[in-house]
């Protein structure tokens, strides 16, 4: 398996995934701005989409690909037992948790969204909404299984597809309630579950040929489930504290009027970097660590731990330096449009900027987390993840009254960047990791391109500063020819330092 590869197969598509999902949140900041239609959409989406990227983006596998592979390595017939009890537990499970939450919405709205308490509307509204929406949560988890199906398999293209899905329903709810004049909020709401349930149906087509399950709405705890169960909720709060944090961010941002909506569009912004260089190298480097941990191949696991890292490295700190720079053009081009005004760029900017901080960070823990997940190590992820969620409660607590929302992205960033220097000391203090000559060397030429890329990013803004600013219609235009300039000197330039070369990724 080539590690950039695989890699490149999913970032690909979880690419397009993102690039449709800023077409639909362009259209949403369009249409909706940062309204109180909006804000009570984001938080009824931000539940299950929360639960979308816990389960979706690999936390589900950190603890089911590990056992459903020594299941398999078995045999088949164990493997295929182990998959059916996980998919009958999983089914009767989560019919019980959206039966309760649709009971108590509105003690569910009010947990995550306190501030709109006070603005009856508002409240009414998300829950409304909430309900429509939460049965998403059912459907993504069944995809989540069957992604991890493929995944074992080293099939990654069709699970990376599918959230495809559910951006190209978002936009058709929203161009046909536009046309149509119908309401936005509960559309978009339908097209959630809606797409869902395709999305489901979608990755069942494509695992039906490693795996037919035999559903039976009885639960059976065998002992490899006990040992699954045990690894999984330590394996979700913690390949999930990125997400965790940015929830507890819009529980206090909810109290600003405006500020769910600011974090939600900065959110999306630095996402598409995170799915690449921390979830797609998570995702593809798991299956395979694993299997040579179990059959105690050390030199090929230190191999793909240190070009993990590299990779992520790779990807991820220029992306950081990039949003740092450019974060007001980036807003500017992608949502100042429409009933987005520019105050509202200005705010969500500043936002995105220090999330920019926490990118590499952001992407590290999702590496990190799986070198302790693909040894059945799920309780030292789990301590780490609470000291950082703990971490940045506090801050953003202290501080929110005196800074506002801004504190939110600047804690997130802090807590997460403390989370990644614990882990880097565990995983020497534990023996876990074990530099290869390459490592230091390969990330000092990433800064080099790094600062190279920067440079001209920061003379081309200033070149294209009147085509940049908000009234001028093709901004966007010039955005992209800008960043496919910076983009490109920076491969070039890491080619030529030798640290972005295929062979450099293949593992045996």
């Amino acid at each position: 398996m080539n590690l950039l590869s695989s890699a490149s197969v999913f970032g690909f598509y979880t690419l397009i995934s993102r690039l449709l999902g800023y077409l639909r949140d362009i259209l949403i900041a369009s249409f909706l701005g940062a309204s109180i239609y909006a804000d009570a959409f984001f938080v009824a989406f931000r539940l299950p989409n929360t639960f979308r990227r816990l389960f979706a983006e690999g936390v589900f596998n950190a603890a089911f690909i590990p056992s459903y592979a020594k299941a398999n390595l078995e045999n088949k017939t164990e493997g295929k037992k182990f998959a059916d009890d996980v998919l009958n537990l999983l089914i009767i499970t989560l019919l019980g948790i959206v039966f309760l939450v649709e009971i108590f919405t509105p003690a569910i709205v009010y947990l995550i969204a306190p501030g709109f308490y006070e603005e009856s509307e508002k409240f009414d509204l998300a829950i409304q909404l909430t309900r429509i929406t939460f049965p998403f949560l059912f459907f993504v988890s069944l995809s989540s299984f069957f992604s991890g199906i493929l995944n074992t398999n080293n099939k990654f293209a069709a699970a990376a597809a599918a959230p495809i899905i559910l951006n190209i329903f978002l936009i058709l709810s929203l161009l046909i309630s536009y046309f149509l004049d119908q309401n936005f909020g509960l559309n978009l709401s339908y097209a959630v579950t809606s797409a869902g349930l395709f999305q489901l149906l979608f990755l069942i087509f494509f695992t039906k040929k490693y795996y037919k399950p035999t559903v039976q709405f009885k639960i059976k705890v065998t002992a490899k489930v006990k040992f699954f169960l045990k690894k999984l909720l330590p394996s979700i709060f913690s390949s999930g504290v990125t997400q965790i944090n940015i929830l507890i961010g819009t529980i206090i941002a909810s109290f600003e009027a405006g500020a769910v909506s600011y974090l939600y569009y900065a959110d999306r912004i630095y996402q598409i970097n995170l799915a690449i260089a921390g979830i797609a190298i998570g995702t593809v480097a798991l299956p395979e660590l694993t299997k040579k941990i179990k059959i105690e191949n050390w030199n090929e696991v230190y191999k793909i731990q240190n070009r993990s890292l590299e990779l992520c490295l790779l990807l991820s700190v220029p992306a950081c330096f990039g949003l740092i720079i450019a974060s007001k053009e980036i807003t500017n081009a992608l949502f100042g449009y429409g009933s987005f005004l520019e105050k509202d760029v200005i705010l969500t900017a500043t936002a995105l900027k220090y999330f920019g901080y926490g990118v590499p960070a952001f992407a590290l823990i999702k590496v990190l987390s799986n070198f302790f997940f693909a040894r059945d190590n799920t309780r030292t992820p789990f301590y780490v993840s609470a000291f950082s969620v703990v971490l940045n409660v506090l801050i953003s607590v202290i501080y929110f009254k005196k800074i506002g929302f801004v504190i939110i992205p600047i804690a997130t960033s802090i807590a997460t960047w403390s989370a990644v220097l614990i882990y880097a000391v565990l995983l020497i203090k534990l023996k876990y990791f074990n530099k290869k000559d390459f490592f230091f060397i390969n990330i000092v030429k990433i800064l080099i391109s790094t600062l190279f890329m920067s440079l001209g990013l920061y003379y081309l803004l200033g070149f294209f500063e009147d085509k940049l600013i908000y009234s001028n219609y093709y901004k966007s235009f010039y955005l992209i020819m800008i960043i496919i300039l910076v983009t490109a000197t920076y491969l070039l330039l890491a080619r030529l330092l030798g640290v972005f070369k295929i062979k450099n990724f293949k593992t045996n």
